[in-house]
């Protein structure tokens, strides 16, 4: 029944003019009563069809993007051992105040990624059944950059306080395995705006998400 549907969906304007023609030759209609409705017919389905494959466009880069944003949310955030704080929470045995008062700082940050990441991870679910692509999209594209955005920040600050002080070659070994899936995460997450600037207004440069920096190995 669902193939049916399908064929059905897709391919009336094709059977409606195919039965058409088969009629008008049948009673012998005068082609120019009959040629105008199958050139109506015509333009209205391939309208139509185009509207349906934008939809079905639309639909996929919702897919990718729900994917995108569960990857992040459970790679990078949360108890996991990639997450940026958890780098950080082990600064806390550097024998380093400036270090520990810094990332008591990131504490605070880490309560309200998490939250935020959680209650966006609910409503992209929530969402998926429903139509509208088209702006469910431009809205999640832009709430995802900008929950990156903010991620990138502690990044960037941690690299620059790691160039700073001593760090211990076992935290930069954590933080280069994070840096490498980090930004194969950014590279996806490029890719997937660039895929919706075809289909979809949205605002945002792939450029616009920056690759982490790996630290030097201490020798």
């Amino acid at each position: 029944m669902r193939i049916l549907r399908t064929i059905i969906n897709r391919g009336w304007c094709p059977i409606l003019i195919t039965v058409l023609a088969v009629v008008g030759v049948i009673f012998e209609w005068e082609i120019w009563i009959f040629a105008p409705v199958l050139g109506v017919i015509l333009v209205i389905g391939l309208v139509v069809a185009a509207r349906g494959a934008k939809e079905r466009e639309l639909e996929l880069s919702f897919l990718r993007l729900r994917h995108l944003a569960g990857y992040f949310t459970r790679r990078f955030m949360g108890n996991s051992s990639l997450s940026i704080f958890a780098i950080i929470d082990s600064l806390f045995n550097i024998d380093n105040p400036k270090l520990w008062e810094w990332a008591r700082t990131c504490d605070v940050s880490q309560r309200i990624f998490n939250s935020w990441c959680n209650s966006f991870i609910s409503r992209v679910e929530s969402d998926i059944g429903t139509r509208g692509f088209d702006g469910y999209l431009r809205t999640y594209l832009n709430e995802l950059w900008l929950v990156n955005s903010h991620y990138y920040e502690l990044v960037e600050q941690f690299y620059e306080l790691a160039e700073k002080f001593e760090i211990p070659q076992e935290t930069i070994d954590h933080y280069n395995r994070f840096v490498m899936e980090y930004n194969a995460f950014v590279q996806d997450f490029r890719e997937n705006i660039s895929q919706l600037r075809r289909v979809a207004e949205t605002g945002i440069e792939p450029p616009s998400v920056k690759f982490a920096k790996e630290l030097p190995v201490v020798k």
